[in-house]
């Protein structure tokens, strides 16, 4: 054992080993982050065949194992820092959260128990806090981190679901579900996020309970259909748990009307979650926070730290506006939460979370904000939702690319189209479109989304980088176009 220092601990030998094993992956990293590629290229088929788990009885020691990890793993990733990877919500990181995944992960707090987590319990209660101010809430710190957009999502839905049966003298805690479950309907835009239904049918409501609400041209929840769902639900004697309003759609990047959809159910007593894990960033934005107006408004919120807040996976908040119905999910163990603690003031956060063991994540936040500042935090954000908007006028200008739809966040989706194409009809079109994206992530030069807007397939940048310019956006779509003659040649 003394030869693998297996253990992170206080010792001399140990700390030594720690600093050694640090030393040689950071700077394994550093030289990965110089390749030029966005991705080596290899298909799945070469991935299964290249790995394997060679277990050596004695073990490798530390070294071994590393370099490993770096032939294996880090050079067969992809490059989410690159200026053409742009397929996803999946962002470059912070260096500072670089920095505090080493210090989480070296103190290994655990966030169910004060005694598991002194400081780092009050430090994400006061983010927690400051999140609330920056939303519009009341003072308070009902809301806690999670592991993003759908645990968040769950847990509102959860409390929506909980609150509902309790209006109606009904624990859910202790009785489970009961009456007509097939009377009961959550309302969402037909572009929301899939986590909606997953998250119904882990509530027990399954995919049945969830109407979709038409949407506009740009993706946004149609008012005028929601209050059209809403009326037919109430002539089939139907009862509305909650209406999830968007944020931020994963393709679109739409905002639906907050203010509007909360002053509708606030007239019938329906429970709104927003789903703000993109759209959220712009709590922080000098340009753009007016698209959040009425967040306040609604009963519960999902924030996301691992996209437009450029921090590293996973990070993620649930907001409450109301901290009495996190009564709903209290449970006592007298190992973690016990009433003696609670009559002593000990905050233990395992009452306001799905989870029991988790992550200090909040850290990462935290640091953010203290390097970086409101404004220059500001600024990163504001710079994707910039950008889209130069690089949808910049394809608009591009005889061979067509603008599918005019970019609300940092999103743009786009289509390569010719006369030829357009005469070949709608099926050979996106087939076409569909092939380029693929062409380009197997040559490892570029990773560009390929989605439907409207039942079009068309090509979608998430410029998520606040390193990518505009200049690196035309070599990308010169890219698009280079290949596009390549597959028709």
């Amino acid at each position: 054992m003394s030869r693998l220092n297996p253990i992170l601990a206080g010792s001399a030998q140990s700390t030594e080993a720690y600093r050694q094993a640090i030393a040689q992956s950071s700077e394994a990293v550093a030289q990965w982050l110089q390749q030029p590629e966005m991705y080596q290229g290899k298909t799945v088929a070469e991935l299964r065949e290249r790995i394997t788990l060679d277990f050596n009885p004695q073990g490798l020691g530390n070294q071994a194992a590393i370099e490993r990890a770096i032939e294996y793993f880090l050079k067969d990733s992809l490059a989410v820092h690159h200026p053409q990877c742009v397929a996803h919500l999946h962002c470059p990181s912070l260096v500072v959260s670089q920095a505090a995944e080493v210090l989480i992960n070296a103190t290994n707090q655990s966030m169910d128990s004060w005694d598991q987590s002194p400081s780092a319990t009050i430090i994400e209660m006061k983010l927690i806090e400051w999140l609330r101010t920056q939303v519009g809430y009341q003072p308070g710190d009902a809301g806690v981190f999670t592991s993003g957009g759908t645990q968040s999502n769950l847990m509102g839905l959860m409390l929506a679901r909980d609150a509902f049966f309790a209006r109606q003298g009904h624990s859910i805690q202790q009785d489970g579900l009961v009456g007509n479950l097939k009377k009961i309907r959550v309302l969402c835009s037909e572009h929301a996020h899939f986590s909606v239904q997953k998250n119904m049918a882990l509530l027990g409501l399954g995919y049945q309970s969830v109407t979709l609400v038409k949407t506009d041209r740009f993706s946004r929840m149609d008012l005028n259909d929601l209050q059209e769902k809403l009326a037919q639900a109430e002539a089939n004697g139907e009862q509305i748990l909650a209406i999830v309003a968007t944020a931020g759609t994963t393709d679109a990047g739409a905002i639906d009307p907050l203010r509007a959809i909360a002053e509708l159910a606030a007239e019938r007593q329906i429970w709104v979650h927003v789903d703000a894990a993109w759209g959220g960033a712009l709590l922080l934005s000098e340009k753009y926070r007016d698209y959040l107006d009425g967040l306040e408004l609604v009963d519960s919120i999902t924030l996301d730290f691992h996209k437009q807040f450029f921090q590293t996976i996973s990070c993620g908040a649930f907001l409450l506006k109301e901290a009495r119905h996190y009564e709903l999910m209290r449970y006592q163990a007298a190992y973690l939460n016990s009433e003696f603690d609670e009559a002593q003031g000990v905050p233990n956060l395992v009452s306001k979370s799905l989870q029991t063991t988790r992550r200090f994540d909040a850290l990462k936040l935290w640091m953010g904000l203290e390097a970086l500042g409101q404004k220059q935090y500001a600024e990163i954000i504001d710079h994707g939702v910039t950008l889209a908007q130069e690089v949808a006028q910049y394809v608009s200008e591009q005889p061979s690319l067509e603008l599918v739809m005019q970019p609300q966040l940092a999103s743009v989706l786009f289509r390569y189209r010719t006369q030829q194409l357009s005469d070949a009809g709608d099926t050979a079109l996106a087939l076409f479109n569909q092939k380029i994206g693929d062409v380009l992530l197997e040559s490892g030069r570029a990773n560009v989304g390929v989605t439907e807007a409207d039942g079009v397939t068309c090509l979608k940048l998430t410029l998520l980088n606040p390193t990518v310019t505009l200049e690196d956006i035309k070599v990308l779509l010169a890219l698009v176009e280079k290949t596009a003659e390549q597959i028709a040649a």
